[in-house]
């Protein structure tokens, strides 16, 4: 097997001054606050000494896009009791063992471990793919269900070959590489598009589809060029394979799944800075937030810029993706970024999950510490 030795993690924090000390005691402070806060704090719940869950606080139900974010948070702070209890519990109450779904997970689950819906959603599947083979290589394999290669190679193998039996649909169009938003239909969530994991997939998968994923990587990034707005950088939440809003599902504007995108650009761009295009559009959404709409940066928008009278439902999340756009930008507004994300604490109340899952992954990247395994 293959491995990525990469060395060169960037501290933006510690670049523009700020101790590292006290940026490591703060990052154990988030950790500690998600997993094992106070009641009106935490999101993380432990069941039985062996499994746990992440609780959409919001939703009051258990989705495989926290249980992945989940595992991936413990994968890079070291954390593999947690990491081994929220795979458990989803492997328990969440992976399909039959049907045409064999092989996926069931993306939404009540706390008490019953499906909301048999569906799948494959933003989750790639994340749990990729923290297992990030756990394969910290921690060793073990066996069953954490012997994690293979558990993460078996995943992808379903995600792209599913359907060719004639049951279910595989979550990766096989005819342009382009991940979808669900199996069964064909479009798209700009925020699902990583390549950054899927050149990771091409070092680490079955043998069979390592090409596929190489070419997955290029065809994302090339997608993402025509999702988001040539002026302002914004994305739709779910758009068609050629990059056009899809308004028909009230989905086309820059709303919370779109937030994802510049952190997924900074991420890539960190990890392998193989499109100069990804450094150019973060710079568009950071001044398009810290110039063009300013006191308006917490509304919802049309992709060209136009503001929608609408607040937005994960404001500390726009804070936190367009800081970790920093790890990507060359342009004056990258440091406001990272210091307006560093003023703002973690949220607060029934809508936290979202916001503080990807303010917790937005610390981890800019503080040079969400890493290849």
């Amino acid at each position: 097997m293959e491995y990525i030795k990469k060395d060169n993690y960037p501290n933006l924090f510690e670049a523009l001054g700020y101790d590292k000390e006290l940026i490591e005691d703060r990052l154990n402070q988030i950790i500690n606050t998600i997993f094992y806060g106070s009641e009106d704090e935490r999101l993380y719940h432990l069941v039985e000494d062996d499994m746990g869950y992440i609780l959409d606080t919001g939703n009051i139900d258990v989705r495989t896009e926290g249980m992945s974010y989940g595992m991936m948070i413990c994968v890079q702070r070291n954390m593999q009791k947690e990491f081994n209890c929220l795979w458990k519990w989803t492997k328990t109450y969440m992976w399909h063992s039959e049907g045409d779904n064999k092989g996926y997970f069931a993306w939404s689950a009540s706390p008490g471990g019953k499906r909301n819906s048999e569906g799948s959603a494959p933003d989750g599947e790639e994340y749990f793919a990729m923290a297992l083979f990030f756990a394969a290589h910290r921690w060793g394999d073990g066996v069953g269900i954490f012997n994690y290669t293979k558990e993460a190679q078996n995943l992808l193998h379903e995600c792209l070959h599913k359907g060719e039996d004639g049951r279910g649909n595989p979550m990766w169009e096989p005819t342009n590489k382009l991940i979808k938003f669900v199996p069964e239909l064909d479009f798209t969530d700009p925020s699902y598009h990583l390549p950054h994991f899927y050149e990771l997939f091409a070092l680490w998968a079955n043998e069979e589809d390592r090409d596929f994923w190489k070419e997955a990587a290029r065809a994302s990034r090339e997608f993402l060029k025509k999702a988001c707005h040539p002026e302002t950088g914004l994305a739709p939440e779910y758009s068609d394979y050629d990059g056009r809003p899809r308004y028909e599902e009230g989905h086309g504007y820059y709303y919370s799944d779109s937030y994802r995108v510049i952190a997924n650009i900074g991420l890539d761009y960190a990890w392998f800075g193989k499109s100069e295009w990804e450094s150019e559009c973060a710079d568009k959404i950071q001044k398009f937030f810290c110039d063009t709409v300013k006191d308006n940066a917490e509304c919802v928008y049309e992709i060209d810029g136009t503001i929608i009278d609408q607040p937005a439902l994960h404001p500390v999340a726009i804070i936190a993706t367009n800081a970790m756009g920093s790890l990507a930008t060359k342009g004056k507004y990258s440091e406001l970024c990272v210091q307006r994300f560093w003023k703002t604490p973690l949220r607060t109340g029934e809508r936290r999950y979202y916001d503080n899952c990807l303010y917790a992954f937005a610390f981890l990247a800019l503080s040079g510490n969400y890493r290849i395994w």
